[in-house]
C-alpha cells in the first residue's frame, strides 16, 4: 500500500471534479457504491480467478468480506435492488478501489477509479455512448487515444464454432489467457497454461487475437461475418463515427478477462504511454442476470485515475491551477489577534490565506512568506493599526498602505495582478 502525498492527492481531486461536471453533462446521476462486499458476491459476480486480486478477511459477525476491486458489481447490486428505478438510467462514480496486484509502474493495490453505466438498455446505441463519454471525457483532459473495440460473442463463436470448445470454464480460462497477453508474452502464457489447456488450440486462439485494425481488413472477415456479433461490432462503428469519436479500431485481442463481460468489450490507449489500458469497459448483460435481473441490460466502462494522470503527466498536461497565497505578518504580540481577524475575514471572503503562528520576528515571518510564493504580504505594524491602517507588499516587493474597511477590495486589485 502507498501513502499518497499532497500534490498527487491535488491531481485526483482535480480529476474528480473534472470527471464529476463531464458525467453530469452526459446526465448520469452520480453515487458511490460500499467499499465493502460480502466475498461470495465478488467471486460470484466476477469469476473465480478473481479470488487471488481481492482483499478478503472475516468481520466480527464471522462473515467473509471483501474490499471492492472495482465500482461496477456494487453499482450493479444496487441498481438491481432497487426495482422502483425507471429505467434505462445512467449512473457514474468515483472512488479507490484495492486488488491484491503485483505493484509496479502504473499498478498498485490501492488507486482510484472512475465509473459510468447504464442500465436497462440492450441497445448498441447504449454502448456507443459510453464510448463518446470516454472518448470525449479524455479528448477535454489533452488527451489523444485509440479506442480498441471487440465482441466478447465473437471470440466465443471462434472457439466454439472453430476450435470445438463447449466446456464453459474452459472458454473462460481460455479468455483470461488472452486478457493476460497485455502482461506476458505467448511463450510465458503457454508455460502457465501447460496441463491445464490444450495448448494447440490456445496457439490458435492466441493467432486469431492478433488482428488490429479497421474491421474491413480483417483477413478472417468471412469467418466474422457468420458470427454471432459481427452485425453489433460494424454498427457501433457506424454510431461512434457519427458521434465524431476517432482513432477507433477492431482488435481481436481485447476480451477483458473478468467472466461478467458479455458482448462489446473495449480498451483505450494512449498510444505515447506504455502504461497498458487507460480505460477498459463494455457490456455485461450477465452480471445483472446474476443479481437476479434479466430485464435490465448493462454497459459502462472504468478509467484508471492514476494512469491517466500519469499520461497527462507524460505530455505536459499537468497544469494545476492554485490559488494565489495572502499571508499576513505582524510586527509584535501586541498586535497579533487584529493579524489573526485580518487573516479570518480574507479567509471568510474566499482568500487562501495564512498567518506565522510561531510568534517568530517580522523579519522571520516575511521570509516565510516570499519563501512560499506569497503573492500578497499584509504587514500589520503596531503604529499603523491605531489608525487602521495595514500596509500591503505585492510579489514584486512594492509596498502601499491601505485602510483595512478597503482591504478586500484592495486585495482583489492586488491579486489580479499576480
Amino acid at each position: 500500500m502507498r501513502d499518497i502525498e499532497f500534490e498527487e492527492s491535488k491531481y485526483i481531486e482535480l480529476m474528480r471534479q473534472k470527471f464529476i461536471d463531464a458525467a453530469q453533462r452526459f446526465d448520469f446521476n452520480f453515487m458511490e457504491p460500499s467499499p465493502l462486499e460480502l466475498l461470495s458476491t465478488l467471486e460470484a459476480k466476477s469469476g473465480p480467478s478473481i479470488s487471488n486480486e481481492t482483499y478478503s478477511f472475516t468481520d466480527k459477525g464471522g462473515r467473509m468480506i471483501g474490499l471492492r476491486f472495482d465500482l461496477t458489481v456494487g453499482l450493479s447490486r444496487f441498481v438491481s435492488q432497487r426495482r422502483e428505478l425507471k429505467m434505462p438510467t445512467k449512473f457514474a462514480s468515483f472512488g479507490g478501489v484495492w486488488r491484491y496486484d503485483e505493484p509496479q509502474f502504473g499498478r498498485y493495490r490501492y488507486f482510484h477509479q472512475w465509473d459510468v453505466e447504464i442500465f436497462g438498455s440492450f441497445s448498441n446505441e447504449a454502448d456507443s455512448e459510453i464510448i463518446e463519454f470516454v472518448y470525449k471525457f479524455l479528448e477535454n483532459l489533452g488527451l489523444e487515444v485509440v479506442v480498441e473495440i471487440n465482441h466478447r460473442q465473437i471470440v466465443e463463436r471462434f472457439l466454439r464454432e472453430k476450435l470445438g470448445i463447449s466446456a464453459i470454464s474452459t472458454i473462460g480460462e481460455m479468455l483470461r489467457a488472452v486478457d493476460k497477453l497485455s502482461k506476458k508474452k505467448p511463450q510465458q502464457i503457454y508455460e502457465e497454461y501447460q496441463g491445464k489447456l490444450n495448448l494447440s488450440k490456445l496457439r490458435q486462439l492466441i493467432e486469431f487475437s492478433n488482428f488490429k485494425g479497421e474491421p474491413e481488413d480483417c483477413p478472417d472477415i468471412n469467418i466474422l461475418e457468420t458470427f454471432e456479433g459481427w452485425k453489433s461490432t460494424l454498427e457501433i462503428f457506424d454510431s461512434l463515427k457519427s458521434r465524431g469519436v476517432k482513432n477507433v479500431q477492431l482488435n481481436l485481442g481485447v476480451v477483458r478477462g473478468l467472466d461478467y463481460y458479455s458482448g462489446l468489450v473495449f480498451e483505450v490507449f494512449d498510444p505515447s504511454t506504455a502504461i497498458g489500458a487507460l480505460v477498459g469497459g463494455g457490456r455485461y448483460d450477465k452480471l445483472t442476470e446474476i443479481f437476479g435481473r434479466k430485464d435490465i441490460g448493462t454497459t459502462g466502462a472504468a478509467g484508471g485515475v492514476e494512469r491517466i494522470l500519469s499520461a497527462m503527466r507524460n505530455h505536459n498536461l499537468m497544469k494545476l491551477k492554485s490559488k494565489p497565497l495572502v499571508y499576513v505578518v505582524y510586527s509584535s504580540e501586541n498586535v497579533k489577534n487584529y493579524a489573526i481577524r485580518i487573516v479570518s475575514d480574507l479567509r471568510t471572503s474566499g482568500y487562501t490565506t495564512d498567518y506565522d503562528f510561531q510568534g517568530r520576528r517580522i523579519d522571520k515571518q516575511i521570509n516565510e512568506a516570499i519563501s512560499r510564493g506569497a503573492s500578497a504580504i499584509i504587514v500589520v505594524d503596531q503604529d499603523e493599526i491605531k489608525n487602521q491602517i495595514v500596509t500591503i507588499r505585492n510579489s514584486e516587493g512594492e509596498t502601499s498602505k491601505h485602510k483595512i474597511t478597503d482591504l478586500i477590495k484592495k486585495m482583489d486589485e492586488v491579486l489580479t495582478l499576480c
